[in-house]
């Protein structure tokens, strides 16, 4: 059986390499972006100089020889469904059994004047990144438009190499579509404090270019005309799918599939955010953008795909707990769980305004449901075993020192949050007692 997989982010590569661990099938990886797979999640730090381009590619070249994995760097120009064959833009074309669609997304651009100027890119392909630097020589400011976490990656990218940079959200706080108040107000801080031209309920409304085609000017939603010479798109992405809408391949915003992540077309599966959920899961997005649920789509599909050759019974995607991390000029961010409508909250912010931890529960039988912890790093395994196990928010309280990674979280924040937590509730928990042996020997911060 010869499966074909359309794309070499982490959707499809973990596809690829769970279907060469369990069979002998032949795989063929397609990708006109990329010769090899890459961490995407760590183009920044090739821009900030932080890491070479060996450095982002989880493998070496030579694995995917000696794991039979076929790479072919191209583009597929028009897909065949019916009689299982792509034609490529060497005028090539390929044959397939089953075909795995990875293919990804690509920047979200609102049709504004002026968008397909030089000068006007996203954050997601090597191509993009390319464009930054090929940008960033002589570049006297850079405006990035959207409040998402690609935003603030441009912004410190640019800011790392001293380029000045005003930022247009269209919303009153930044991120604030995602995060509760407290913790978009503590994001929103911290970028000002980096210097960032950060210009809140701005929006676009037009790009103008010089004679030459290049980015000069944009002109905002308040009247504003800003020079600059790059302006960086980063107002969400959308299923890169454009060649796919002459196939029978039913598809809304991305490709549609059933809980096994199969299409329309038998045999022909799709994964990661080109992939659209028919029916998600209560609390879901229909299309997942997260690199931890690409992976985890890449491995059911090829799961389902060895199973409906051995005549075995598929398996339904499984989300699994919510779970999504970044960082935001340093300050880390962690989210597990829900912590949102239907719990109470529970939030403490350190008084240096870079720290803070939200644990939701249920009122009713104070089950902790969700968490979320900024510029404190914390285990991921645990609090999503807290969650599914329904542990109560008072063991959470007292256990919760055990659970952070970094060493930044002391004793004293811990009463802090035991102090809250009775203020809130009228509770009288008090935090476990310290050994004798351990106080004297300062094992205990």
């Amino acid at each position: 059986m010869h499966i074909v997989i359309l794309g070499n982010g982490i959707s499809g590569i973990t596809a690829a390499r769970h279907i060469r661990q369990h069979s002998d099938n032949e795989i063929t990886v397609v990708s006109a972006e990329s010769d090899h797979f890459f961490s995407r999640t760590d183009l920044m730090y090739l821009y900030m100089g932080k890491k070479k381009i060996k450095d982002i590619k989880p493998f070496p070249d030579k694995f995917w020889k000696e794991n039979r994995i076929d790479l072919i760097n191209g583009l597929v120009t028009h897909a065949d469904l019916v009689r299982k064959t792509l034609h490529l833009n060497d005028d090539t074309s390929l044959s397939f059994d089953k075909l795995i669609i990875a293919v990804g997304s690509r920047p979200n651009k609102a049709g504004w004047p002026g968008q397909d100027l030089d000068g006007v890119h996203g954050l997601y392909s090597l191509q993009d990144l390319d464009a930054m630097e090929r940008h960033s020589k002589g570049l006297k400011r850079a405006v990035i438009v959207g409040g998402g976490l690609l935003g603030v990656e441009m912004a410190e990218m640019f800011h790392s190499r001293k380029i000045p940079v005003t930022f247009l959200v269209r919303e009153s706080s930044y991120y604030d579509m995602v995060l509760p108040s407290e913790e978009s107000a503590l994001v929103t801080r911290r970028i000002r404090e980096q210097g960032i031209d950060l210009r809140l309920e701005t929006e676009l409304r037009e790009i103008w270019g010089d004679r030459s085609g290049k980015v000069k000017m944009v002109f905002t939603s308040k009247g504003e005309k800003i020079e600059c010479g790059y302006v960086g798109i980063t107002t969400g992405i959308r299923p890169n799918i454009d060649f796919l809408h002459f196939t029978p391949l039913k598809y809304e915003r991305g490709i549609l599939v059933n809980e096994n992540l199969e299409t329309s077309i038998p045999g022909v599966y799709a994964v990661g955010s080109c992939a659209q959920m028919r029916d998600p899961k209560p609390g879901r997005e229909a299309i997942e953008t997260r690199w931890l649920a690409g992976g985890n789509m890449g491995e059911t599909a090829a799961h389902n795909i060895l199973a409906s050759s051995a005549q075995q019974p598929p398996i339904p995607y499984d989300p699994g707990i919510w779970f999504h991390s970044a960082k935001f000029f340093g300050i880390s961010y962690q989210a597990c769980g829900e912590a949102g409508t239907g719990q109470d909250n529970l939030y403490w912010e350190h008084p240096d305004g870079h720290k803070s931890i939200r644990i939701a529960f249920h009122p009713d039988q104070g089950k902790v449901a969700g968490f979320i912890f900024m510029g404190l790093s914390f285990s991921r395994e645990i609090c999503e075993k807290w969650i599914r196990e329904g542990v109560h928010i008072e063991e959470v309280l007292l256990k919760l020192r055990t659970v952070e990674t970094d060493g930044s979280f002391s004793r004293k924040h811990e009463s802090a949050m035991i102090q809250l937590y009775n203020a809130q509730t009228g509770k009288n928990l008090r935090e476990a007692p310290r050994s004798g042996l351990a106080k004297a020997f300062g094992f205990l911060k």
